[in-house]
């Protein structure tokens, strides 16, 4: 590229204590704070913080719900609250979709945002980018910010005692990034930028390979450890590296290809509720490496069946008309280009059923 830009990565503070981290870090914004988030995030992190802030000059002045879900009509109703608009900066509470919301909020409000997952579920709170929904669920698009939140704080403790099911539903969401990354970028020349974000995507599967089996069962058992410190680091923070690298806003877009493009399809159907982003995604990434051929594709299929996620269509309520449906709404979306060759229904078809017929065997 030849014309100026600017380039902004995470940073963050991790571990069982990271919360008395927050004066030393947040002092310089201001001093008075809100809360926004889950409730149950919320629930769970509001006194930690509260410790974590106690004897500094800092002010918690109000405590929101984010409203459910990241929605541009949330942000509006957020933007409204006396505590948001009274507040130096926000603390975003919660997983992906409040992460999300919050950061649209901070956007327009132009307020410094510190994000608190309280789950490693997606890599959301590290990410400038911000996937929005309309309110019947379905997806409304993309936001971009020129940045990512100004810090991360992951309590691992809160971690691990999270909800399993979304830590599982996390680890098959960031299974997504390395390949969808490697099938974006194949043949395309990349200048320094997105050529690092390549680089890093690279390193996002080994981990979850590794880790990811005992940090599940760690988290079954609400037991901080390193597997669950490794892994959370790969779900929030590596993958979300790659993001802020290989996102230039509408200038260039190398963060997702197939297996999030049948999420964002699949996401029409009614039954799409009823199951995680990141279970849906992990059989999106099979699918993926099923029509690329990829020689991986047995591997982490089987790596999927050991930890319980999804490597059949029934295990996601999809039937063959629902695929149609799939099928259908994928060419609507940026991700569908996002291959070294040209992607057709028919192509897509064969992968998702030869995916589901192999898911079958194992």
């Amino acid at each position: 590229m030849s014309q100026s830009y600017s380039l902004f990565l995470p940073s963050y503070t991790i571990g069982p204590d990271c919360y008395k981290e927050i004066p030393a870090i947040v002092k310089r914004y201001g001093k008075k704070i809100v809360l926004v988030g889950g409730k149950t995030a919320l629930s769970v992190a509001t006194e930690p913080i509260k410790e974590g802030i106690a004897g500094s000059d800092l002010e918690i002045i109000g405590s929101e719900w984010f409203g459910g879900d990241a929605t541009y009509e949330n942000v509006d109703m957020l933007m409204a609250k006396e505590s948001v608009q009274e507040a130096d900066m926000i603390f975003g509470v919660g997983g992906g979709r409040a992460a999300d919301c919050c950061k649209v909020l901070a956007d327009k409000l132009g307020k410094p945002l510190f994000n608190f997952p309280t789950l490693a579920s997606n890599c959301a709170s590290s990410t400038a980018l911000c996937v929005m929904y309309k309110p019947d669920g379905s997806m409304a698009g993309y936001y971009y910010r020129e940045r990512c939140c100004d810090h991360i704080f992951i309590n691992t403790k809160i971690i691990a005692e999270s909800p399993v099911e979304l830590f599982w539903a996390g680890i098959g969401d960031a299974m997504s990034k390395e390949f969808e990354v490697k099938l974006a970028t194949r043949g395309v020349d990349l200048f320094h930028t997105p050529l690092l974000g390549q680089a890093v995507a690279c390193a996002c599967a080994n981990p979850l390979l590794q880790y990811g089996k005992q940090a599940l069962e760690d988290c079954r058992n609400n037991r901080e450890s390193n597997a669950i410190t490794e892994t959370a680091l790969d779900i929030i923070i590596s993958t979300g590296i790659v993001s802020n690298l290989v996102i230039g806003g509408p200038k260039y877009y190398y963060n997702a290809s197939l297996a999030h493009c049948f999420y964002n399809s699949y996401t029409k159907l009614p039954q799409a509720h009823k199951h995680l982003h990141g279970e849906v995604v992990s059989f999106g990434v099979l699918v993926l490496l099923t029509c690329d051929e990829d020689p991986d594709r047995d591997k982490i299929a089987k790596f999927h069946k050991e930890l319980g996620l999804p490597v059949t269509l029934a295990e996601i309520e999809c039937s063959p008309e629902d695929v149609e449906v799939i099928l259908d709404d994928c060419p609507h979306h940026l991700d569908w280009s996002k291959t070294p060759y040209e992607m057709t229904r028919e192509k897509f078809k064969k992968a998702i059923f030869d995916m589901d017929a192999y898911g079958k065997t194992l």
